[in-house]
């Protein structure tokens, strides 16, 4: 089998397809990172790096069997400015076709998630026998564009039924394809996984390096927004997930939290600030990028925990949880990675200490083999960890792969 991964990064496809034990050929990757090329290389030295999509030609590529990628999200994320793909002067991209003839006349693109077009130029140039792309879940509108352009709808997966952290993604794909109906039309056979039950508890390390941990000096700054330092049987300390912007969560007992945020009222329900966190299934809410809060609890107190915004976007329906808010509870599911992981925002709570997630919890998190990406910065790590897939969820979709 000939791969064409697109936006490869650390290559999370080559590690999904040699799980799936699919016998490989030769795997082009499209990556422009270093870093990310750096582990690849490491991992898999028989990659063949291709270079930026935007250069890559279709045509002068062997017989492609399988075009896999996950193209950028930032446009389409809640957690961002949600303006899609458009031009600078928001001339929005609907079509390959439109997309085509703006790039011939020069045109500048807003952001980095115009580049789902690079990705279905090169499925149109290649014509694989089977595609893969994945992306964040967005606003309905542009979902309906990205199946619309690709053929087929997308497949809605969390993460947590098969690792400890909750991350909600989009994956578009002919795997798994098969007619159905009086018509024949093709419907996806692919079932949701069942629920593996891991929790963050079970993938946290035993022994953490010291420089995981914050400095006194840190946690000096941090005393007056932890309030009450103890923990008894019917309530836990109240803490702080956005400590920096001078906001906190209060934890009253064992059935509620109350989220205060500077979020603005909402035009049309008046109401804002704060949000509830709560869920009986164990698992805390996605975080996006740039919200890496985190806070472990270890006490039995608090076992399960979701930000549910009451001020969210118009287009979440009203249930879009403000991105600062989240929590890191070690008896329910971590919030989804992001590639600014490694930032200062970024703590459980171990007390007396309190720490970061370290880059092999977050490998864990994403259910790759610990150290993979150990050939660069822990800084560098995160950020590819972040980016990157979950891989169980990658080698789900691969079985159903006809060989």
């Amino acid at each position: 089998m000939n791969v064409l991964s697109l936006f490869d990064g650390m290559s999370c496809g080559q590690q999904a397809l040699e799980r799936n034990g699919i016998k490989v050929d030769s795997y082009f990757a499209s990556e422009i990172d270093k870093y990310a090329i750096t582990v690849t290389m490491a991992n898999y030295p028989n990659t063949k790096q291709i270079g930026s999509v935007i250069d890559v030609d279709g045509y002068s590529l062997p017989k492609i069997d399988l075009l896999i990628g996950g193209s950028p999200c930032q446009s389409f994320s809640f957690a961002g400015k949600r303006k899609g793909m458009s031009t600078k002067d928001e001339q929005e991209i609907l079509t390959l076709e439109h997309y085509l003839q703006l790039k011939k006349e020069g045109f500048e693109f807003e952001g980095q998630s115009y580049l789902f077009w690079e990705y279905m130029r090169l499925l149109n140039e290649c014509k694989p026998k089977y595609f893969l792309l994945e992306n964040i879940e967005m606003g309905e509108r542009w979902e309906k564009v990205l199946s619309k352009a690709i053929g087929v709808n997308g497949i809605h997966i969390n993460s947590s039924l098969v690792s400890a952290q909750n991350r909600k993604r989009i994956y578009w794909t002919n795997i798994g394809l098969e007619p159905s109906g009086l018509f024949g039309y093709p419907q996806s056979i692919i079932e949701q996984q069942n629920d593996k039950g891991i929790l963050l508890k079970d993938i946290l390390e035993n022994q953490v390096d010291e420089k995981y941990f914050l400095s006194d000096k840190a946690l000096k700054l941090l005393g007056d927004k932890i309030i009450n330092k103890s923990m008894s049987n019917k309530k836990s300390m109240t803490i702080d997930s956005s400590y920096f912007k001078g906001v906190g969560i209060r934890c009253g007992d064992c059935r509620r939290i109350v989220v205060h945020n500077t979020m603005p009222r909402s035009s049309k329900t008046g109401k804002g600030g704060t949000g509830l966190l709560s869920r009986a299934d164990g698992k805390t809410y996605c975080l996006d990028t740039g919200n890496t809060n985190a806070i472990e609890i270890n006490d039995n107190i608090i076992k399960s925990r979701e930000v549910k915004q009451i001020n969210p976007s118009l287009e979440s329906g009203g249930v879009q949880p403000y991105q600062q808010n989240r929590v890191y509870d070690t008896n329910g599911i971590s919030p989804s990675l992001c590639a600014n992981l490694g930032g200062d925002r970024s703590y459980l709570l171990n007390l007396p200490k309190i720490r970061r997630l370290t880059p092999t919890e977050c490998e864990r998190l994403q259910t790759v083999k610990d150290n993979y990406t150990n050939h660069v910065s822990d800084s560098q790590r995160y950020k590819m960890l972040g980016n990157g897939w979950t891989i169980d969820v990658i080698c789900h979709i691969l079985n159903y792969i006809k060989i």
